[in-house]
């Protein structure tokens, strides 16, 4: 399975996390931007996804792509490096400027690389 066959636009993304200490969080994600490979990268604010990748580099994202039924994708990721500045970032600012407003564009402060471990169907 290619899983950017899957992310057909207008669906919805969910990341899932845990923290080191063991609490988890879900935030809804757009879909990933493809770096080459097998790596995909989001924006991130300094939010609980952001603090806990920081400290437990496993993380989970579900899409399920519009349409009805349950066409979409599940990813296993493992982070791989997060940074402050760059053209990815500003590139997702912008995308964020244009979809959420100039407020979620300034709230996002990095891009978080992901190695994609595994991906299987939605269900």
């Amino acid at each position: 399975m290619k899983f950017s066959e899957h992310m057909k636009p207008g669906g919805m993304g969910v990341m899932a996390t845990a923290g080191a200490d063991g609490t988890v969080n879900t935030a809804v994600y757009a879909p990933p931007h493809l770096t080459g490979g097998a790596t995909a990268a989001w924006g991130m604010t300094e939010g609980r996804t952001h603090r806990n990748v920081r400290g437990n580099p496993n993380a989970s994202y579900l899409y399920a792509a519009p349409g009805g039924g349950y066409n979409g994708v599940r990813l296993t990721l493992k982070l791989k490096e997060i940074r402050d500045s760059g053209e990815l970032l500003e590139t997702i600012r912008a995308e964020t400027r244009e979809t959420s407003g100039e407020g979620a564009a300034n709230a996002t402060k990095y891009v978080a690389f992901f190695e994609i471990v595994e991906e299987r169907p939605l269900v």
